[in-house]
């Protein structure tokens, strides 16, 4: 009888709840986000099994974006259909989004004041300490070979020393894993790991690994019909902005940069940062590389993915280009997010169907685990990005070092490795350090 009830299908309205906390309380980035949907949706509720629940999230680290956000899309999908889906990721991002609307606002308006400089003084080191730990994170799961290093190590080399851009880092990762798993499957493959007895406990999870998921009816006419819908999505804003704007070549550049950003960096929020960080400062001068790093420090302090600084970016794209607009840094920060986040439901409602039979797939899998290794030399370009500003604020000389933020970054790192603090915490005393260094 209990198992019965706790198959039965889960109320739209309750998910519904879930989704709108999830998009406030989801604090820490992809690991926080994760941790947070699988608590509730697999150990507290059991509408979705372990099994099933990682298996979505590794097929969403194979495509471009965000995948936490896919993983929610997905998840909402297969439990209420396309309106669960919509509901899920809309509601992951739109408190962040808000949040960081009146950060931008704030940080514009009282951005030269000393007391916002000496909060920003304490979270700048911070950011860069949280990154490394992403960077150590990461890299504890996804260097399992000499293979791994090497191309980690290669991917870092491109970016770091070439500045090749990240679409061509990823195909090339993939180019090269293909060839590996085909040339020298000895060094790739390995067997899949066996599952842990709590992947294999599956009775009483609504959505189960021998649930038949949504997507079995797809075919080609409906790939073509929601493909449409979306190409009308991307194009009705971008003529809008034709129509309506005295600066079109401004807008066109910024939609066309975030869209393909959101179509070709695959490997979640650590993977796009570097990408758009290095456009934005380096070819397009939407703004300067110290108003980057304080973008990163903002979006550290909001809910939702990291990615959601690229909202922060539009703004400041917005705002600078015209003249200081509050108005037009709005308008930018919107469209930005619009088509940051819009092709995540187009990669899911089209192609998790697609993905869903890869279920099992080696290959696959092993594409990902080379895809993952490269990551990690991006998130490592991203730390000495980022690190380098905030240590040598006035140039790269020992005499130049700021030895505050380099002892905030040394106790931000024992915090978090040692102690496991919590990323909000760690936010809210850095905060209180940077205030402490102005009063002193």
């Amino acid at each position: 009888m209990q198992e019965e009830k706790t198959l039965t299908k889960p109320a739209f309205k309750e998910a519904l709840k879930f989704w709108f906390k999830l998009g406030w309380i989801s604090f820490g980035g992809t690991l926080g986000h994760v941790n947070i949907m699988h608590d509730f949706l697999v150990k507290k509720k059991k509408w979705i099994s372990s099994s099933r629940f990682f298996h979505a999230l590794s097929l969403c680290m194979l495509l471009p974006g965000p995948e936490a956000q896919q993983l929610a899309i997905y998840i909402g999908w297969q439990l209420h259909g396309k309106r669960g889906g919509l509901i899920a990721g809309i509601f992951f991002i739109l408190p962040s989004m808000f949040i960081l609307l009146g950060l931008s606002i704030i940080y514009v308006t009282f951005g030269n004041q000393d007391w916002m400089t000496a909060i920003f003084s304490g979270l700048k080191p911070a950011v860069v300490a949280i990154i490394f730990h992403a960077v150590w994170s990461v890299g504890g799961k996804a260097l399992h070979s000499i293979l791994h290093y090497v191309l980690a190590a290669i991917a870092f080399a491109c970016i770091f020393f070439f500045n090749i851009s990240m679409p061509y880092i990823i195909v090339g990762t993939i180019v090269l894993a293909l060839l590996f798993i085909y040339l020298w499957p000895g060094l790739v493959y390995k067997k899949t790991a066996e599952h842990t007895d709590e992947h294999l406990s599956e009775k009483g999870y609504y959505i189960n690994k021998n649930t038949e998921g949504l997507g079995k009816d797809f075919n080609t006419r409906l790939l073509i019909k929601q493909s449409i819908i979306f190409f009308l999505l991307w194009v009705l804003p971008f003529l809008l902005f034709y129509l309506l704007s005295s600066d079109f070549s401004f807008w066109k550049g910024l939609i066309l940069f975030f869209t393909q950003t959101a179509l070709f960096t695959i490997g979640g929020s650590y993977t796009v940062l570097p990408y758009v960080a290095q456009f934005s400062v380096s070819k397009f001068n939407w703004l300067i590389k110290s108003q980057m790093v304080d973008g990163f420090a903002l979006a550290e302090t909001t809910p939702g993915p990291l990615i959601i600084v690229v909202c922060y970016v539009g703004f400041m794209a917005g705002y600078n280009h015209f003249s200081c607009s509050l108005w037009m840094g709005t308008v930018g920060l919107l469209a930005t997010t619009f088509y940051t986040f819009l092709p995540s439901f187009l990669f899911i409602f089209v192609g998790g169907p697609v993905l869903e039979r890869s279920r099992g797939n080696a290959i696959i899998s092993d594409v990902l685990n080379f895809v993952t290794a490269a990551v990690v030399g991006v998130i490592l370009n991203l730390t000495l990005y980022l690190g380098k500003d905030v240590l040598f604020p006035h140039g790269f000389t020992l005499s130049g070092i700021d030895l505050m933020s380099l002892l905030w970054i040394v106790v931000s790192l024992v915090l978090i490795f040692k102690f496991r603090l919590n990323i909000v915490y760690l936010i809210v005393l850095s905060m209180v350090f940077g205030v402490l260094q102005y009063i002193v």
